[in-house]
């Protein structure tokens, strides 16, 4: 059987970890603060809203939010993000995504202070995280790579294989394990289902990250026996979950993250350590 890379053990690691770098700035009278921004009555976005300030409160992270009604103007967004940039008491942004389709999140994003982009989609974050320069790096890559290194997966020298080219993902997370570092350092291929032959690299591969968003895409027959299987993308039918890795796949792969509570968790984590390390960084 599979060895089961539950995100949780990852996520409850790095914010115990933050916990006492919250405490050294909070003994400096400068505890972080995180801004969040709503647009809309989306009742899953505001449930991942409230998620995210209960976490900031349990864990000492001063949370400052601004809901917008769901007729609001792409003027109403950006004054909100020119008010959160001139604000040196806020150390990071979220801009939830998706907002409603009057609002061109892209455009309020190019707004946005690069150093208080926690989500690190930014151009400019994009860009360092390109040419290797610290800075804010896409919470979800950043938590796959931190999920493989906690249960020894090795990834230097190895093939990973991502289904996906999303921006979100795909895209940033190529960046990220490809670069020189004892926990990344693979030769990374993107496809997706453009490829007509996708499934002959993912069989070869020894690392397949599933980011399509296209349930149930990547099936036994699809991985390497033994392989690693991170299934990153997923649609969502009501409240139900349908990941882009079958279940079936257990059978086959030696590790594999669960259908629920494997990357989430870890993407979780990351939003408040880029959080955390804006903090730090304006405080200098």
């Amino acid at each position: 059987m599979a060895v089961i890379m539950s995100g949780v053990p990852v996520r409850d690691a790095v914010l115990e970890d933050l916990r006492g770098r919250i405490k050294v700035l909070a003994d400096k009278g400068r505890p972080p603060n995180l801004a969040t921004l709503l647009v809309g009555d989306n009742p899953d976005s505001a449930s991942y809203i409230r998620m995210k300030r209960e976490l900031c409160a349990d864990l000492g992270i001063t949370s400052t939010h601004e809901q917008l009604p769901q007729d609001a103007t792409q003027d109403d967004v950006e004054t909100v993000i020119r008010r959160f940039n001139d604000d040196h008491d806020i150390d990071a942004v979220l801009f939830q995504y998706p907002p409603p389709p009057q609002i061109d999140y892209w455009k309020a994003l190019l707004l946005l202070d690069p150093d208080k982009d926690v989500d690190g989609l930014h151009p400019v974050n994009i860009g360092r995280l390109a040419l290797g320069l610290p800075g804010p790096v896409s919470c979800t890559p950043a938590g796959i790579e931190a999920l493989l290194a906690h249960y020894e997966v090795p990834v230097a020298g190895r093939s990973v294989v991502i289904m996906g080219r999303g921006i979100t993902l795909g895209r940033p997370l190529a960046l990220l394990l490809s670069q020189k570092r004892p926990t990344a350092n693979a030769a990374v291929t993107v496809v997706h289902t453009g490829v007509p032959d996708w499934a002959e690299y993912t069989k070869r591969a020894d690392i397949v990250v599933a980011a399509a968003g296209s349930p149930g895409i990547i099936q036994p027959e699809h991985i390497r026996p033994g392989g690693v299987v991170v299934g990153a993308g997923a649609q969502y039918k009501g409240r139900r979950v349908l990941p882009d890795v079958d279940e079936s796949c257990e059978e086959v792969a030696g590790w594999i993250t669960p259908r629920v509570g494997g990357v989430g968790p870890t993407t979780l984590a990351m939003l408040m350590r880029n959080c955390v390390e804006a903090a730090e960084r304006a405080l200098g």
